[in-house]
């Protein structure tokens, strides 16, 4: 056992200071809840600032051109016509190859 793992149950009142099992004396479980802030702003408040936040991060973003968007969608579309087309004849070789090795 290492000496992180012996820290670990130690706190959770599992093993004794010399690494004994301790039983019978588990500590009970710290249910504390926190108080509540009166300072925190309602729910409607924290949703504004949220849409504000995100405005503000997307304006950020370096939004590609129409140019960029035509380019990067024929990328794209290239893209899943080989991988389909690499798919079925993959699908269609080994379908009759099985057929071919078992004869029917």
């Amino acid at each position: 056992m290492n000496r992180q793992t012996k820290r670990l149950l130690q706190r959770q009142g599992q093993i004794d200071e010399e690494g004994a099992p301790a039983v019978g004396r588990r500590p009970p479980p710290s249910a504390q809840r926190r108080p509540p802030t009166p300072d925190r702003p309602g729910l409607p408040e924290r949703i504004v600032e949220f849409a504000r936040e995100v405005r503000n991060e997307l304006a950020k973003v370096a939004w590609p051109n129409r140019q960029e968007v035509v380019k990067y969608t024929i990328v794209v579309f290239v893209t899943l016509v080989f991988m389909v087309s690499l798919v079925f004849g993959l699908d269609y070789g080994f379908a009759k190859g099985v057929l071919f090795l078992f004869g029917t």
